[in-house]
């Protein structure tokens, strides 16, 4: 059977010894810099995409765009931690934000699609990762 070893940098290997009782807190942190640098752009995205390309002017109650928000950080029972940035619910009126947003997303019959939330994920990928790094770094280097 072949046989592949794989060693962490020196560097690497330290920085996780230092985490010790700490993981939790900062990977906390670390989620929440990413989730920070997506929430405005989503938000952005969102605003841009209501009332463009329609026949009628547009009746937004500013609902959707406010009940955008971040999640508070969960474990997983996989052992994943995640952070969601995404909509509260329910609405007022009874609708679902994630209806509503799915519809500006994809379109209906006589509305074109107005995709922002595909547009956000493209933009912020980089930026989010980069601020989650810079975010980790900092926590570890202060240990």
């Amino acid at each position: 059977m072949a046989k592949v070893k794989i060693e962490f940098p020196d560097d690497v290997v330290k920085k996780l010894s230092k985490l010790g009782t700490k993981t939790d807190e900062i990977l906390e942190k670390t989620l929440k810099a990413g989730a920070d640098v997506v929430k405005p752009v989503f938000q952005s995205n969102l605003a841009g995409a209501i009332g463009k390309n329609t026949k009628r002017k547009s009746k937004t109650s500013g609902t959707l765009v406010g009940s955008l928000g971040i999640s508070p950080v969960k474990n997983a029972s996989d052992g994943s931690v995640d952070i969601k940035v995404g909509f509260a619910e329910p609405r007022p009126d009874g609708k679902r934000n994630a209806m509503i947003a799915g519809i500006l997303e994809h379109g209906r019959s006589g509305q074109p699609a107005r995709p922002f939330i595909s547009a956000t994920k493209n933009a912020v990928k980089g930026p989010a990762t980069e601020a989650m790094v810079a975010a980790f770094n900092k926590e570890v280097d202060g240990l």
